[in-house]
């Protein structure tokens, strides 16, 4: 049954209640994205620090008595042209030195004490600052963030199995019970090699949360709310995102931070004891054929949107009666799982192409946001700017995707994302600052329109019934694209040119495989996998029908036309008036005779005399 036309208008379409269980759906989003971006706080290297002098590495004190605290330093720590004081290296002076001159002969060693780091950006204490992941040790911060991205991968493939097997409602309590505790434990992590495993199960479960309500919110609304309902929740990662520096600032320490953004993933834990705000999808309950729990809910959404669906001959009365024609009662449910798209052609391709375009859209980002901080090297200026960029998108796509479609608006966001990579990979030195800058800004925009969109459109063509999986594998690749930068980081960015080019590339790749796309605006969502390989794409120019052979004659259709749903509704209560026992009325039989006899004759007058 298809369930946008002949189940959801039914039960009140997109009513009341819908909208309650919407905006509840909406506050997983702001948790994940709180626990998403409070890693950019864990790890941010502090703007200056240096090494701690090592009183046995200098002169006799007596000789360092009356010098000033920049002298004493110029005394201790090498100076680079252009950075200031060495990161990691101190002087070393001879044992017996008697008089010390700046001619004296000093060695370069590596730091001894520690650091001593200046005022950071936001938290006062982080994984840096604590545990001095700095000079030889740095390489462990990029590897932190690939731990983490390796986490919501390996979470986005499973859960989103899970979500397809369990469904929507399962898999956001387990998710949400497993990422709070694993919360829990980070914060109590006192370890460098324990908290980066720690995060990784963490970013996994997180993926879990992020993916079920993602779906859910999507099946519970008709064709012309979905893309409204998933910008806004866009909104909510961006409030999310504002809220970070503030609660830095006050928390001061990093495990105070990370307890701050466990806590909305343990007020979630609500949603276990109130079934009412995150319902089970009806729609994926019919799309694996689990009949009876599918009845109940149906029931629950049209009486909380004021609908009535009772066992009486009325017209709301029609949907179980035809949920009763269409499955039998001894039906069995059907589960699906991602193996089984190596039978398919379409999904498969979609699958590919939307996993692709979310991967360049992810991992171009690190090209653009890099000529943000060589513009300018303030912590909060980037990452405002980023914000500012992601709501952007957001509000862009609610304008522009519904009127001019979701393929022709990715092809665009894939165009200008391109456009501006292969002006800044060729004009960079020969540009103004300002230029560069802006090309900066229009590329990080449109990249963050392309993920978000290449999400939202992969959510709206991959069946009902392998939608967790499908769509977990398309953000997998959208992390692997995130990962990608941190890979260039624990190179100390040797291969950042290499890696603009390729996603370059693949941005100028990726406007021909949008062109293999089909359109999904304001039409249902496939519900099984026979619906996800009857999707075409459209041409690419639209023409007038039949321009070029008119018909001879032009009809018109019938005015009334046989109706397969008027016929079954008859049908029913047909059967229904006919199986009741007591008639609420009586058909009563004459006792005159009829007017013609058997024979086709009147009858004799002088018969009816006698």
């Amino acid at each position: 049954m298809e369930f946008e036309t002949k189940i959801y208008p039914q039960i009140g379409g997109y009513g009341r209640y819908n909208r309650i269980i919407t905006l509840f759906s909406w506050f997983p989003n702001f948790a994940v994205s709180l626990n998403l971006f409070s890693d950019v706080f864990f790890t941010l290297i502090p703007e200056s620090y240096h090494c701690k002098p090592d009183l046995a590495l200098l002169p006799p004190s007596s000789l360092l008595r009356n010098l000033s605290r920049q002298a004493y330093l110029n005394l201790t720590i090498p100076w680079l042209k252009g950075s200031g004081f060495s990161h990691c290296e101190l002087y070393k002076y001879p044992e017996n030195i008697s008089n010390y001159t700046e001619n004296v002969p000093r060695d370069v060693v590596q730091c001894t004490k520690g650091w001593e780091y200046g005022k950071p950006a936001g938290l006062q204490n982080n994984l840096v600052t604590e545990w001095d992941l700095v000079c030889a040790d740095y390489w462990k911060i990029p590897l932190q963030h690939i731990c983490f991205m390796t986490g919501w991968t390996l979470g986005y493939i499973l859960l989103g199995t899970i979500c397809d097997w369990l469904g929507r409602r399962c898999a956001l309590l387990l998710s949400v019970v497993l990422s709070g505790l694993l919360g829990i434990m980070s914060c109590l992590s006192n370890s460098p090699s324990a908290f980066p495993f720690l995060r990784l199960c963490q970013g996994s479960t997180l993926a879990g949360v992020f993916l079920s309500s993602y779906i859910a919110r999507l099946e519970w609304c008709d064709p012309p709310h979905r893309l409204m309902v998933s910008m806004v929740s866009g909104f909510f990662a961006v409030f999310a995102e504002l809220l970070l520096p503030g609660f830095a600032v006050l928390c001061r320490d990093w495990p105070v931070l990370q307890a701050v953004a466990t806590l909305p993933l343990l007020l979630l834990l609500s949603y276990w004891c109130c079934a009412s705000v995150f319902p089970e999808s009806p729609r994926w309950l019919m799309a694996t054929s689990q009949i009876p729990q599918a009845k109940k809910c149906l029931q629950s959404f049209s009486a909380r949107n004021g609908v009535c669906v009772s066992d009486e001959l009325y017209h709301a009365e029609t949907l179980l009666s035809e949920i009763d024609e269409v499955f039998p009662e001894d039906i069995q449910p059907e589960y699906h799982h991602v193996v089984e798209l190596r039978h398919t052609r379409v999904i498969w391709k979609n699958c590919l192409i939307l996993g692709f375009t979310l991967f360049i859209g992810t991992g171009i980002q690190y090209c653009f946001t890099r000529n943000l901080h060589i513009y300018s090297p303030h912590f909060y200026f980037s990452y405002f700017l980023r914000v500012l960029t992601g709501a952007l998108a957001c509000i862009f796509l609610c304008v522009s995707v519904d009127r001019f479609g979701r393929r022709g608006m990715l092809l665009l966001a894939a165009i200008v994302t391109g456009l501006s990579s292969l002006l800044l990979l060729a004009l960079t030195q020969y540009l103004h600052g300002g230029l560069v800058l802006v090309l900066s800004v229009v590329g990080l925009l449109s990249s963050q329109a392309l993920a978000m969109l290449s999400v939202f459109f992969g959510s709206e063509v991959m069946p009902t019934v392998v939608r967790g999986g499908t769509l977990g594998l398309i953000m997998a690749a959208g992390c692997v694209g995130m990962a990608a930068s941190s890979l260039m980081e624990l190179q100390n960015n040797g291969g950042y040119f290499l890696h603009h080019v390729i996603f370059a590339s693949f941005a100028v790749l990726s406007v021909l495989c949008i062109m293999l796309l089909p359109e999904s605006k304001h039409k249902p969502l496939p519900d099984s996998l026979k619906d996800g390989e009857r999707q075409r794409r459209p041409p690419l120019f639209l023409s007038r029908m039949n321009r070029d052979n008119p018909p001879l004659l032009r009809t018109q259709p019938h005015s009334s036309e046989y109706n397969r749903d008027n016929y079954s509704r008859l049908v029913t209560a047909t059967k229904k008036m006919l199986a009741k026992d007591a008639l609420p009325y009586k058909i009563s039989i004459s006792p005159q005779a009829p007017l013609l006899a058997s024979n086709g004759t009147a009858p004799d007058a002088n018969d009816d005399s006698s």
